[in-house]
């Protein structure tokens, strides 16, 4: 199976094709997928160079021309690195992207801690009007991508991993999907760590959301949701821990509710090691997660 990134390229080469006002900006990362259309469009394929302020500078300019760019590179060089360019060439003036990561928060970890970006989700929570998408297999990946570059001239985040689930689901850039309903809890998958997440609580009487659309955050789904299932709420995102637990809480502000945020821990994972022993470091397998779900919910898991 191909991954999201294989599907990147050749999606924004045929929205390139399409859509005069599509521009794709690249810091040498992810170059060799766009020759073709670089070749076809090259007033309109940028390569900048190992330069991220730039990266994010040059796709402001060309958005306030009336561009949509979309702009690629690893989470850490895209949303980290020029952090102060996120917040002022686009939030402060008002200028549209789409900024499509790699590397998710540990999918190359021979990269080391430079190419990994677990915080990248909390820090754009800092800023006003970022739509974050982060999908679980390709085929939503692709749906995401052209949602995202199809939505005039908004500041999306596109999310992608080398994790994913088995199979994609219809998403709608918007809502949270129910895949699974229960009456001791409501647990909220966020893209690829759904299948981990199923496999986690079955058996458990709990119902199961899944996000891939996270910002913003449905609350009415997760109202809806705790209105059966009762009002604990277990997150489970892809990157760091917590990350979404207020947003939950403002969904449940005016009832009696508990959030417990699974993800990415504070902690920094010294050994490089391999994907599978970053998601049992961090408390992410199938097996750490149905123990740290039936605790909190109070819910026999059996063995």
């Amino acid at each position: 199976m191909d991954t999201m990134r294989d599907r990147f390229g050749p999606v924004v080469s045929q929205l390139l094709d399409e859509d005069p006002r599509v521009a794709v900006v690249l810091a040498e990362i992810g170059t060799d997928g766009f020759e073709a259309a670089r070749r076809r469009h090259p007033e309109r394929v940028i390569n900048v160079g190992i330069r991220e302020q730039l990266l994010i500078g040059a796709a402001a300019g060309l958005a306030l021309t009336g561009l949509r760019p979309v702009v690629h590179t690893f989470a850490s060089f895209l949303v980290e690195r020029p952090f102060e360019q996120v917040k002022l060439d686009l939030g402060h003036q008002d200028a549209g992207a789409v900024l499509v990561s790699a590397a998710a928060s540990f999918d190359w970890p021979a990269g080391g801690y430079t190419h990994m970006a677990p915080g990248d989700v909390a820090l754009l929570d800092t800023l006003d009007g970022w739509t974050v998408h982060v999908p679980g297999h390709p085929d939503e990946a692709e749906t995401l991508l052209r949602h995202a570059v199809a939505a005039g001239d908004d500041k999306v985040y596109v999310r992608l991993s080398v994790q994913s689930n088995a199979q994609g689901l219809r998403v709608d850039g918007a809502r949270f999907v129910t895949v699974r309903e229960g009456h001791a809890g409501v647990v909220v998958a966020v893209g690829p760590l759904l299948d981990a997440t199923l496999s986690a609580t079955e058996g458990l009487d709990v119902t199961v959301l899944y996000a891939t659309t996270v910002r913003p955050f449905d609350k009415t789904a997760l109202r809806r949701a705790t209105e059966t299932a009762g009002t604990d709420v277990v997150l489970v995102e892809p990157y760091l821990a917590g990350t979404s637990t207020a947003a939950a809480a403002d969904a449940l502000a005016d009832v009696r509710h508990r959030v417990l945020g699974l993800g990415v821990g504070r902690r920094e994972l010294r050994r490089y090691g391999i994907v599978e022993e970053h998601l049992a470091a961090h408390g992410l397998d199938a097996g750490s997660l149905r123990e740290r779900i039936g605790r909190f919910l109070g819910v026999a898991v059996g063995v």
